[in-house]
């Protein structure tokens, strides 16, 4: 056995370690991720409106594949860093965890404060350029191939390359993203324009032009009253209970806080949150004290105006946001989240500002404004009396869960430690039967679904409640199901998603996911869903580059991307090329090697980033209005990869 020692320990030095792992950067090599590299830029210009020197930011996707940003604020600075002896331009664009928002001069409020963004655009751009407006004068810089300088210091400064006026300041970023590290490096307009207008709604009076050489067409983005406009775009095809979106904005401490929020006559609720423009997908603090200060202060007026006719009843927190559509946005000097992906705010301070200004700017204007109070109060009133009304029936069928004979479907693991437990869902007996033969029996459980769960979009509770294959998944994690819901009680640590990859799998994994955001949102916001990837390819080649013994050797590919940076391998001769079209296809041993091994296998975990985006997606999908799922299948369908 080859011995452990220090020469095995590789460091991977400056912006190599990005290059190597992009995905815990930006997430994936994707789409997703690459679009990430958009914002990371867009996040810089940003944060000089924010500082209030930007008043206009502007975004060109051009004809030759790159993306430029331009704002108008200072202009990154060009002097020679104090302790790294170059122009901080470049300390900025090639040295992780380098820029203005870590100390307090800066910037006051920032969404950026990790240090990462410029930096890592670069290091995954195959070609970068930087000019920089200020005192007059033009710099620029360019980094080829992952953030290596092309150009010659003079003196040890960034040349200047132009003139302009003394006013005109700012800094313009064009980067082409590296082709050998992306799936994809064709941006899309539509996912930017979507990202565009959720900025304008968060950033009141900022400017944001938007131009699309492809096809010449050019839009600005300007929203004057902000996040009142965005609840208003949000509900701009719903029945609303009151014409009114209800703003409040205000101080406490150095916090700045914005609510804007409205009723319609949904059987949802609705809340966005947003620290320093970021969206706050699992909410935290902010999000607390906001449910705070509204069911206390709702429970108040309600019994004030007879509401509420018993002095001891109140309404429930979720009678109260029945049907509310709500945006909070606020600005934290030092906002604590959890973890890079910022998912979840965690300053005590947040809830309280928040619950100061709710308190002291809502009631002002429902003291102002008795019937849009009576119409909110009447709709939780509504929602408390079906509650109560409906809590027997739906108890009743809950109660027929712990009956619920999963024994024939279910095979269970022998573990009962939830923290290494976890369920493959699978589709049909003959799936279930090869992962039930091939899993590790100790921890890994399997539950087989008989054809395709209702789609929960369109269905009454009633009706989901009863349907089989939805019951045995209730039973089988434990964990129940809406107000009975407890995270604490699920029996397994991940809930894996394992379907082949054909339309059929793709529509049964959908269904799962509407199910589970819609009913049980936090198995997916506290990481715990997760979609399988079973290898799409098993290639079988000879390597001529590498003196080995064994000639014949084989390997699993999980897409094509990942084939086609393969067969560009020096030296590579592929024997045969097996494609998989379900996991039927693979053997017991085949399918641990490559599905079921926590050491080998690939998952995908579920998470989401733009609560927004995602209601709007699954609405849109899974609902039964088809002129929308039409137009956005037809946007979405030139971006697809066809297989024949």
């Amino acid at each position: 056995m080859e011995q452990y020692n220090g020469s095995q320990i590789v460091i991977l030095e400056g912006l190599e370690a990005v290059r190597k792992r992009p995905g815990m950067y930006i997430g994936s090599t994707g789409t997703r991720g690459l679009h990430h590299l958009i914002w990371e830029i867009l996040d810089n210009g940003i944060d000089e409106h924010l500082a209030g020197f930007c008043s206009q930011i502007d975004i060109i996707l051009r004809k030759d594949g790159g993306i430029t940003i331009r704002d108008y604020g200072r202009g990154v600075p060009v002097d020679i860093h104090p302790t790294k002896k170059i122009p901080t331009v470049r300390v900025v664009y090639t040295i992780l965890h380098a820029g203005g928002k870590f100390g307090s001069s800066a910037y006051k409020v920032s969404g950026g404060l990790h240090g990462v963004g410029a930096s890592v655009v670069n290091a995954l751009s195959s070609r970068m350029i930087i000019e920089v407006r200020s005192g007059g004068q033009i710099y620029r810089d360019i980094y080829e191939n992952g953030g290596h300088p092309v150009i010659e210091l003079v003196d040890g400064n960034i040349p200047v390359v132009g003139k302009c006026n003394k006013s005109d300041t700012g800094t313009s970023v064009t980067f082409y993203p590296d082709a050998s590290i992306f799936e994809t490096v064709e941006f899309k307009a539509e996912t930017i324009k979507k990202k565009l207008k959720e900025i304008a709604f968060l950033n009141k009076n900022l400017k944001i032009m938007f131009r699309n050489e492809y096809d010449g067409t050019e839009k600005i983005y300007h929203e004057e009253y902000g996040i009142q406009s965005f609840v208003k775009y949000l509900n701009r095809e719903a029945t609303l209970i009151h014409d009114d979106v209800i703003y409040a904005e205000g101080t406490s401490g150095d916090i700045e806080v914005e609510l804007a929020f409205q009723y319609t006559n949904s059987y949802t609720e609705q809340i966005n949150a947003y620290c320093n423009r970021i969206n706050v997908v699992d909410g935290g603090t902010l999000v607390t004290g906001f449910k705070t200060a509204l069911t206390r202060i709702m429970n108040q007026y309600a019994r004030e105006l007879n509401i509420l006719k018993d002095k001891d009843d109140n309404f429930d927190g979720k009678d109260i946001r029945n049907g509310l559509v709500a945006i909070i946005s606020i600005k934290h000097p030092d906002p604590q989240f959890e973890g890079q992906t910022k998912t979840k705010l965690g300053n005590t301070d947040a809830k309280s500002a928040v619950e100061e200004v709710f308190t002291l700017e809502v009631q002002r204007y429902f003291d102002k404004n008795v019937e849009v109070l009576r119409s909110i109060l009447e709709n939780s009133l509504k929602s408390y009396q079906a509650r109560r009304a409906g809590d027997k029936a739906r108890n009743a069928v809950l109660k027929q869960l712990a009956d619920v004979d999963t024994r024939s479907k279910l095979a269970s693991c022998s573990s009962r430690k939830p923290e290494e437990c976890e369920v493959y869902i699978v589709e049909g007996d003959s799936a279930g039967g090869t992962v039930k033969t091939a899993r590790n029996r100790r921890t890994q459980a399997v539950l087989p679904l008989r054809g395709k769960i209702l789609n929960v979009e369109k269905a009454a509770l009633e009706k989901i409640l009863v349907n089989n294959e939805i019951k045995s998944m209730i039973a089988s994690f434990g964990c129940g199901i809406g107000d009975d819901f407890d995270i604490k009680k699920l029996r397994y640590d991940k809930i894996i998603i394992l379907t082949d990859a054909d339309v059929d799998g793709s529509h049964i994994s959908t269904l799962l996911l509407t199910f589970f955001y819609r009913f049980m949102p936090e198995l997916i916001l506290e990481g715990k869903v997760y979609r399988g990837l079973p290898p799409l390819y098993k290639v079988e080649y000879e390597n001529t580059a590498v003196k080995t013994k064994k000639k014949k050797q084989s390997e699993y590919i999980f897409n094509d991307f990942e084939l086609e940076k393969f067969r560009k391998k020096p030296g590579i001769k592929i024997l045969n090329l097996q494609r998989y079209k379900g996991l039927g296809e693979m053997d017991a041993d085949q399918l641990w090697e490559t599905t079921l091994n926590p050491e080998t296998r690939i998952l995908a975990r579920v998470e989401i980033s733009d609560t927004v985006e995602a209601d709007e997606i699954t609405t849109i999908l899974m609902s039964n209005n088809v002129p929308p799922r039409r137009a956005f299948i037809m946007e979405e369908a030139k971006y697809a990869k066809v297989d024949i």
